[in-house]
């Protein structure tokens, strides 16, 4: 059987078509391999090198494409044309013009025009030519056979393009990323460019965590900018993918958890603020006693949400602690598949949780039942327990 070669893209803060190819460059693709590949392009006026730069303390790769044309649109049957009519290996030219017509399409969606009648315009640059092009020749220059992207990085606030202000993230690169898992991040700055968005909408087979297999390399693309508190990387993981068989069962997906420090707030609100915030749709809602200055005890109130949840359920927990302030991060919970199977004992209904690893019946509904039949609730959860698993026998 072939090995799958493996590309995973870690857009953590973003993602360009300067620092997918700076990342594989990285990587450890070639260099020479790919300005060959560019220059069967045959387009003039155009410089590729690569510098390592550092972004926030991490060492990277940026790809420097410089040109010598004024700024020219380009018609998707125009790139067409050049990539058809270019003597490059087959896979680059599939997966060039895959990109492309992914970023036709998203264009005629967002503007109202049949994608074979847009004009590209920042992507229809020679640099972004380059940048695609040459991202396709550095896939085939470390041999990967398939693609694969993590949580996608967004940005907030406002862009200039050549159509005008744009919200940011851009309409074209919502329209490409649907289905895809995304991150927003605080920061009033254009983190995943259409190209970028295009490259990973028409190349990645899947959207998540990294897939399984055995490292062979990894690298760093570095974006122009350098910010304060965050490398302006995308990474890239090179890889052998192991045995469908032992992939994991495990999904992944990204939350967001709010916390904040109290201690000049009783119990007794603490756990009816709790409850208010768990009503309110948060997954998860926990107490750690801590010692704050002066050696005060006090408590780290958290909250487990979703993304699209944490702006309400924040303003709960300002409103019932008075707290002055909340911190809030992305993280992932990885949870196992399960499913869940309804129990009878005695003309009672218990649901019981179904996992890899556990069998645990539904305790509320334990105790419901072990004070209707007269019975200890341990009994009824082991009782419970039991015939589920004989069920799964």
């Amino acid at each position: 059987m072939t090995e799958r070669i493996v590309a995973w893209f870690n857009p953590f803060s973003g993602i360009a078509g300067d620092m997918t190819l700076g990342s594989l460059l990285d990587a450890g693709a070639d260099l020479n391999f790919v300005i060959n590949i560019l220059n069967n392009l045959n387009l003039d006026n155009w410089d590729l090198k690569a510098e390592i730069v550092d972004r926030n303390g991490l060492t990277a790769t940026r790809a420097v494409v410089t040109t010598y044309e004024e700024h020219h649109h380009r018609r998707w049957k125009d790139i067409q044309q050049v990539l058809q009519s270019a003597e490059i290996p087959e896979r680059v030219k599939i997966r060039a013009l895959a990109i492309f017509e992914a970023l036709a399409k998203s264009e005629g969606a967002v503007h109202g025009i049949p994608f074979d009648e847009v004009h590209f315009h920042e992507v229809g640059a020679l640099d972004a030519l380059i940048d695609i092009v040459g991202s396709c020749a550095a896939l085939e220059s470390l041999a990967v056979t398939e693609v694969h992207v993590g949580p996608i990085a967004m940005g907030i606030g406002t862009i200039t393009a050549a159509h005008g202000v744009l919200p940011n993230p851009p309409p074209a690169v919502i329209h490409l990323l649907k289905d895809f898992l995304t991150i927003g991040v605080d920061l009033n700055v254009e983190l995943t460019t259409p190209t970028g968005a295009a490259i990973v909408s028409a190349l990645a087979i899947s959207s998540g965590p990294m897939p399984s297999m055995t490292i062979t390399g990894s690298g760093y693309g570095a974006g122009t900018k350098n910010f304060p508190e965050r490398s302006n990387t995308t990474q890239v993981i090179i890889g052998i993918a192991t045995s469908d068989k032992s992939s994991s069962t495990n999904s992944a997906e990204i939350l967001s958890e709010l916390t904040t420090n109290i201690d000049d707030v009783t119990s007794e609100y603490l756990a009816h603020a709790m409850t208010k915030l768990k009503d309110a749709g948060a997954l998860d809602v926990w107490l750690t006693p801590i010692i704050m200055k002066k050696s005060r005890l006090a408590n780290t109130l958290s909250i487990l949400a979703k993304t699209s949840d944490a702006h309400a359920l924040t303003n709960i927990l300002f409103e019932l602690t008075g707290t002055l302030g909340i911190r809030k991060s992305e993280v992932y919970r990885i949870t196992q598949e399960r499913r869940v199977i309804q129990i009878q004992i005695d003309g009672q209904t218990i649901d019981v949780k179904i996992s890899a690893n556990r069998i645990k019946a539904e305790f509320e509904q334990v105790i419901a039942v072990a004070e209707i039949l007269g019975l200890s609730p341990i009994d009824v959860a082991r009782q419970a327990e039991q015939l589920a698993a004989n069920q799964l026998a």
